[in-house]
């Protein structure tokens, strides 16, 4: 079987993950993902311009998406992924007045590898099949959202998840989940309570995972981070991941507030 280009492995790995943080409606146009889901985070809300474009063609795909977008009462916004997206839409956004934001990384890493750096997990980590509430809760004091949205999108995963608890002196400190995807695994929601924090608990939860995806046949991981996450760019480091590529998003300009609006 051909391996994948580096342009086709990034569309193939965020493909993959707007599968594991499903948003509520998807609508496909000619290969663009146009993605919503009332009161999700905004990433899980943006587009995912898959397919090539150019010239008229290029402008009327960016215009779709905005009349998408527009329709829901939510700014526009695109994932830009090098290799994955029309070469010369980040310039056309930029030139349309579009804020470039969140700088990412998309890294991988076999599990193998990540198995042999990381070790076995201690004892005092588990993974369910379900998200627990106990897991659910640490995973919302980190990362905040509405809760009822955020378990919601929990809910619509169809793929095969893995919910790693790290347990100590009686109380779930850290947390992660990874989703199986056809030969990959996806690691998301990585959290640690800022009491617990430097005591390993994020190693030990990826250690987990890791463990979880080896056993389901899972022979690659991968993951995105923050750019300025320098704490968690540290333990996936140590952990065997190197950066596939980076990326970014690009926002609409809100609109000028007039007096009507106040």
């Amino acid at each position: 079987m051909r391996s994948p280009s580096l342009p086709e492995l990034a569309r193939l790995l965020q493909e993959r993950t707007a599968r594991a943080v499903p948003a509520e409606t998807v609508r496909h146009v000619a290969g663009w993902w146009l993605r919503d889901a009332v009161g999700a985070a905004w990433w899980v809300r943006s587009v995912l311009p898959h397919a090539d474009a150019s010239g008229e063609r290029l402008t009327y795909r960016i215009e779709q998406a905005e009349d998408f977008y527009a329709r829901r009462g939510v700014p526009t916004r695109f994932q830009i992924t090098p290799g994955a997206c029309p070469d010369s839409l980040d310039s056309l956004l930029a030139e349309r007045g579009y804020d470039e934001q969140s700088p990412m990384s998309l890294q991988t890493a076999g599990t193998a590898h990540v198995v042999d750096r990381l070790g076995p997990p201690p004892p005092w980590v588990a993974v369910d099949e379900r998200p627990t509430r106990a897991w659910f809760d640490t995973w919302h004091a980190v990362h905040g959202g509405d809760p009822r949205t955020e378990w919601a999108l929990l809910e619509r995963v169809t793929q095969p998840c893995g919910f790693a608890r790290a347990v100590l002196d009686g109380v779930v400190v850290a947390v992660g989940r990874a989703v199986a995807d056809t030969g990959w695994a996806g690691l998301f929601g990585i959290a640690t309570l800022p009491k617990a924090r430097g005591r390993g608990a994020a190693r030990a939860v990826v250690a987990a995972l890791a463990h979880w995806a080896a056993a389901r046949h899972a022979d690659h991981l991968y993951l995105q981070v923050e750019r300025d996450n320098v704490a968690a760019c540290h333990l996936y480091a140590r952990a065997g991941f190197t950066e596939l590529c980076g990326y970014h998003y690009r926002a609409a300009p809100r609109p000028d507030r007039t007096e009507d609006d106040s």
